[in-house]
């Protein structure tokens, strides 16, 4: 535990553990960062970032070379005071450059120093439409979790790969007999880059369900409801260039394909 930094070990009662990084669409981190400061989650702890972190440059402001800096990764912890679920988050500005299971390793063992046995990781399904309601994707490391997913109208994942931290610090989580659940929120292939705040309100509907925890989405409706015109604006762009070219005669379409 070198490599970590605690203010103090928060008393909490049978917390679970919310770990977000950036990915496609932000899904995990937009979801994990509204529930944190949502439910007031207090900063107690990080991990250093040295051994896991490279920079790949600095900022210069008024012509004046900053220091490097390294991506910050903070946990907080919500306590509820016998009221519901405490939980604690973790969460970092990047995934780790290199010694990403030692990390992982890191992270469990605060929450498990902690109480933890239940740990979450969010993330995005891609598919190849952008939907009106995104769905939520599932899997987990047990049959019994597969069921209570069921049970908020998640659908089982079944055979996929899951890159990256998300997917380690599960199968990390697994290897120490603790219970592990992966959301993935629906986002589409051709807006991956984007924000995707519909499917980071899909998976914390979803997820406020499973730790029984109330929260006001007001907010990220109205982001949800901005970007979605954004990205079906996008779609219908991307429809009149697939009809535009294909409606075309074969002798127009081939025009300028010649190299030279």
């Amino acid at each position: 535990m070198d490599s970590v930094r605690l203010s103090h070990d928060p008393d909490l009662v049978n917390p679970c553990l919310i770990a977000a990084w950036p990915g496609v669409g932000n899904v995990a981190l937009i979801a994990a960062t509204y529930l944190k400061d949502k439910l007031g989650a207090v900063e107690f702890g990080e991990i250093e970032p040295k051994g896991f972190f490279d920079p790949g440059g600095v900022f210069i402001k008024d012509s004046i070379i900053e220091p490097a800096q390294s991506p910050e990764s903070k946990f907080y912890y919500h306590s509820s005071g016998g009221s519901g679920a405490d939980v604690l988050f973790f969460l970092s500005e990047a995934q780790p450059a290199t010694n990403s299971c030692e990390y992982a390793g890191i992270v469990l063992d605060v929450a498990e120093k902690l109480g933890t046995r239940r740990v979450y990781t969010l993330a995005a399904a891609l598919t190849e439409h952008h939907p009106d309601k995104p769905r939520v994707l599932g899997a987990a490391t047990a049959d019994s979790l597969l069921e209570e997913l069921k049970k908020h109208d998640v659908v089982l994942a079944n055979d996929f790969y899951v890159a990256g931290l998300n997917g380690l610090l599960l199968g990390a989580a697994h290897e120490r007999s603790m219970e592990g659940i992966c959301l993935l929120g629906e986002t589409a292939r051709y807006t991956a880059k984007m924000a995707n705040p519909s499917a980071s309100r899909a998976v914390l509907e979803v997820l406020t369900h499973l730790l029984e925890v109330e929260i006001d989405m007001t907010e990220l409706d109205e982001l949800a409801s901005s970007t979605d015109k954004q990205m079906k604006g996008i779609a219908d762009q991307l429809r009149r260039e697939y009809l535009q070219h294909f409606t075309k005669p074969i002798w127009e379409r081939d025009e300028g394909s010649e190299n030279g």
